[in-house]
């Protein structure tokens, strides 16, 4: 099937479960194109049962370039164009920066900030040649905010707001949007199967990171934030002339960030004038 031009065609990453999947429902009830990546062969036949003639399951790994690119290619086969990506896929982990060791950080680094590379640089090749595209990257309240025991998962989402960030100032004159997505506390299996945890356990982080740990079957489950609004949220978002570059999901969202921009804002104040004092004096050679 070729898209009619009403409708835009959407590539995105893991949709097999949580908010991908929520996201992948979202964009074919407003009678747009999918394109969903998917690791497992089952669940690229329930994708592409979705919708038969508007649905492509893809097999794919962000990790694997080569897989990207064949992900890539198939869906310019099948429907022409890709007007919009969304990297979805990636994980969390939960441990003390002590606690996590470098294999556990790479793994999560390699999903969530290499990943998306890989896919941005597949993708845009397309959208610059059409000078057209929108680029969504989910990103995270842990994007803006750092929490205690989520320290290098927030560090791979600092690390997507600024490449997001850069990205939209040099695509913007190619006709190429970008969107930071930043949910809050989501019921998806984030917290769940989605995790992990690191394997090392200090008994020194037992009253901070070692409290979030054994909480988190408590949580999950019962998190106040509904994918589904929120992924029908993105598409109306992106649906607009001029999407935001930032879109906060979720009351708990805005905020703690907006506490984040208001502390912020306080210790620029404070320390203004030492701040302000580093240059050399007027007139100096």
């Amino acid at each position: 099937m070729k898209p009619s031009s009403e409708q835009r065609v959407w590539f995105v990453t893991g949709v097999s479960t949580g908010f991908g999947r929520a996201l992948a429902e979202a964009i074919l009830e407003h009678g747009n194109i999918l394109a969903g990546t998917v690791r497992q062969p089952d669940q690229q036949a329930a994708i592409t049962a979705l919708h038969p003639e508007c649905a492509l399951g893809l097999l794919m790994d962000v990790t694997q370039p080569e897989q990207v690119a064949t992900a890539v290619q198939e869906t310019l086969d099948r429907f022409g164009r890709i007007d919009v990506l969304v990297n979805n896929a990636g994980h969390g982990i939960v441990g003390a920066v002590e606690e996590v060791s470098d294999s556990e950080a790479r793994r999560v680094f390699e999903v969530n900030v290499f990943g998306v590379l890989h896919v941005i640089r597949a993708v845009l090749p397309h959208m610059r040649a059409r000078r057209s595209g929108l680029v969504i990257n989910l990103s995270s309240q842990g994007g803006v905010v750092g929490f205690l025991g989520s320290g290098v998962y927030c560090a791979t989402k600092h690390a997507l707001e600024a490449l997001s960030e850069s990205l939209s100032k040099e695509a913007a004159h190619l006709g190429i949007g970008v969107m930071l997505v930043e949910p809050g506390v989501f019921r998806t299996d984030f917290a769940g199967r989605s995790l992990l945890l690191a394997e090392q356990r200090l008994a020194d982080y037992d009253p901070t990171v070692g409290k979030r740990r054994d909480n988190l079957p408590h949580v999950d489950g019962k998190q106040p934030g509904d994918p589904v609004r929120g992924a029908r949220a993105i598409v109306q978002a992106a649906s607009e002339e001029n999407p935001p570059l930032r879109l906060a999901l979720g009351p708990d969202a805005l905020q703690v960030m907006r506490e984040k921009v208001a502390g912020m804002q306080r210790d620029w104040d404070a320390w203004e004038a030492i701040s302000a004092s580093t240059n050399y004096p007027p007139g100096a050679g």
